[in-house]
């Protein structure tokens, strides 16, 4: 066996949990203990003393990233961790001892839609973790008309979409939003 396909096999076999979590739906952010990369993020990718490497690179709609050598590989869903482990493991064959960092340069995954009586519906960028509420007095609260008590919240889940109900009068209720959300007020 040649010595240059030891590695590479190695990266494969390292890789293939990686990439298939990579196609799958990102993870909820129920925690936000973690940031998950989505499509649209801006990434820093270094390459410890390769410039021809290292680069900002934005992840795609399709959820990956291009980057010399490597060409496309999957990211949104991963970790900033998670995806320099991928990406040190993929430069193997090319360089044994790449010392790789992921930076989140700039966050433009995390949207949420409000709709219905509130003041300016709308599609927003978040930038931090937000609750209903916070949503909604963003959307410039609700209208004279809202139905206060038929609140609901769309959350994705696998092909579909959860309705979640949220009561405006009860602040103890308040939960945080999530990417893709939806909040539905009629």
């Amino acid at each position: 066996m040649r010595p240059f396909l030891v590695p590479a096999l190695l990266a494969a076999a390292v890789l293939a949990p990686a990439f298939a979590a990579a196609q799958e739906a990102p993870e909820p952010r129920a925690h936000l203990d973690e940031y998950i990369i989505g499509p649209e993020d801006i990434l820093d990718i270094s390459v410890w003393d390769n410039e021809q490497i290292s680069r900002t690179v934005p992840v795609r709609p399709d959820g990956r990233i291009s980057l010399p050598l490597l060409n496309d590989v999957p990211a949104a869903g991963l970790t900033p961790m998670r995806l320099r482990d991928v990406l040190t493991a993929l430069l193997v064959p090319y360089m044994p001892a790449a010392s790789v960092s992921v930076i989140v340069r700039e966050v433009h995954s995390f949207k949420v839609t409000v709709l219905g009586e509130v003041k300016t519906a709308g599609r927003y960028d978040l930038k931090s973790p937000s609750t209903v509420l916070d949503l909604i007095a963003l959307a410039g609260g609700l209208t004279e008309y809202a139905a206060r008590s038929r609140i609901v919240v769309l959350r994705r889940e696998g092909k579909g979409r959860r309705q979640i109900p949220f009561t405006f009068d009860k602040f103890q209720d308040n939960f945080d939003v999530e990417p893709d959300d939806i909040i539905l007020v009629p």
